[in-house]
């Protein structure tokens, strides 16, 4: 499938859909570049704490994601985010992290400097990119977009389960669930891209579909569209 090349996936969805889970099977799978939208946001959100910048001072949490040199690895095979060099894929997930990014992700100028550069990234194709505006605003004409979505119960003990598994953190499941409501209020009303399906958006609900069930039926879509091409 030749066509794979040049294509652009947009996954969109609410935390604990499943999108990054199987945003990265399919990567690998069709031998794709796997973009995750909101390690950029948490690794902003981290240099901005590790500044001891006031969230509320926008411009030089602007001026802040301007000098942030993000990139991604794979390291033992595994999808790891870098900041300046420096390996945070853990420190991004922390709780403490969490709450603050959909703050930081509601200031224009955060956006607008990360849209550019997720813009950069995947612009030749041959990504799949997840995220709450990827078919929406970074790639509003890709070629695939799916809108994944899960009950919040079903989204907060997979999240609970990820971080008890990748930190072996003592979590209260109830408080994640509850950071997960407030992080859902938080994306869908904010002013700038607000967390929303794309009208040609492909809807799954993944509250009772394995990652294996949800990669295949994506699968077919993304190959019915390669046919056509």
């Amino acid at each position: 499938m030749d066509n794979l090349k040049s294509i652009i996936i947009a996954v969109d969805g609410p935390s604990g859909s499943g999108k990054s889970s199987v945003s990265k099977m399919i990567a690998e799978r069709l031998k794709l570049t796997y973009i995750d939208t909101g390690a950029m946001y948490r690794a902003v959100t981290l240099k901005v704490m590790n500044e001891g910048a006031n969230i509320e001072d926008t411009s030089r949490v602007g001026a802040i994601a301007s000098r942030c040199n993000i990139t991604f690895k794979k390291v033992d095979n595994e999808n790891h985010t870098f900041l300046d060099s420096e390996d945070v894929s853990d420190q991004i997930r922390e709780s403490k992290v969490t709450r603050l990014t959909s703050k930081v992700s509601s200031i224009p100028i955060v956006r607008e400097v990360l849209v550019s550069l997720q813009r950069q990234i995947g612009k030749n194709g041959g990504v799949i990119m997840d995220g709450r505006d990827v078919g929406t605003v970074i790639f509003p004409d890709a070629q695939c977009k799916f809108f994944l979505d899960a009950s919040l119960d079903v989204r907060g003990k997979r999240r609970y389960l990820e971080i008890q598994e990748k930190n072996g953190l003592a979590v209260d499941e109830d408080s994640v669930v509850k950071d997960m409501a407030a992080r859902d209020e938080a994306d869908s009303t904010r002013s700038d891209s607000p967390l929303t399906k794309a009208d040609d958006a492909i809807y799954i609900d993944t509250t009772d579909m394995s990652p294996l069930d949800v990669v295949k039926a994506m699968e077919k879509v993304i190959s019915s569209t390669v046919n056509q091409e």
